[in-house]
């Protein structure tokens, strides 16, 4: 049963690397769905790490604050997610406050609300290191069941991964690029999620909230947000959705 499950999550993601515009888009729907299994009540953000010719990057992540998180490690030089990527083993951090591995760190993480962290190492290749990386705001917030779980999903985002490293060279997010990403962030992760959920492409995606703000007279951005927390859509003319 757990074969099936991971085999569909690769299916899934091949599907977002075929149709995602670009591989900013791809990662985002990468970290999106790994923050949608990691925690069912919204409440973790997850982030993904590449470091690639000496430099390190946030190349998606569920939320800004993530973003943020990632870029806290990086000032500091040490930190779990650095560690699960370079050393490439499992960093499961229960209670952030109790650890005195990355102290500096840890104070400037829970001066962000988080409580406990897990980093999970996503094998590429020689040339580059990279790490799936969980925050939540509530000590223990990861069981042995999620630890498990996201091991399998960083083991199938890795071959996927591997191939759109190699295909995106060294631009992997460049800095005009990133900046765009980031003003449109919620609405790519909104469309990601419903590309995941209706196995559709990013068009059809796009075209369902379209339908949904027209049909609401609400703005896009409005209805991804709510997406993307949780909600399901609103009702379509014609049962679109």
């Amino acid at each position: 049963m757990a074969k099936e499950s991971t085999l569909t999550a690769s299916d899934q993601m091949q599907d977002l690397l075929l149709e995602s515009p670009g591989f900013p888009e791809f990662l985002l729907g990468l970290a999106t769905l790994s923050a949608s299994m990691a925690g069912a009540d919204g409440q973790v953000t997850c982030t993904i790490t590449v470091e690639r010719d000496g430099g390190l990057s946030t190349v998606a992540s569920s939320s800004e604050e993530g973003r943020r998180l990632d870029e806290t490690q990086y000032s500091f030089g040490e930190g779990p997610c650095l560690t699960a990527a370079r050393h490439q083993r499992l960093v499961w951090v229960p209670d952030l406050a109790g650890d005195e591995r990355w102290s500096a760190y840890a104070e400037a993480a829970a001066q962000e609300g988080v409580r406990s962290v897990l980093a999970v190492p996503i094998s590429t290749d020689a040339s580059s290191r990279a790490s799936l990386n969980c925050y939540a705001g509530t000590t223990s917030a990861f069981n042995e069941g999620t630890v498990v779980l996201l091991e399998q999903h960083a083991a199938s985002m890795s071959r996927v991964l591997r191939i759109a490293l190699r295909l995106h060279g060294a631009d992997v997010h460049p800095e005009h690029l990133r900046a765009a990403l980031k003003s449109r962030a919620t609405v790519d992760a909104a469309v990601s999620l419903i590309m995941l959920q209706h196995r559709g492409g990013r068009d059809g995606a796009l075209e369902i909230l379209r339908l949904a703000a027209k049909s609401s007279n609400r703005k896009i951005h409005v209805i991804a947000q709510n997406i993307v927390r949780g909600a399901e859509l609103p009702a379509l003319p014609n049962d679109r959705v």
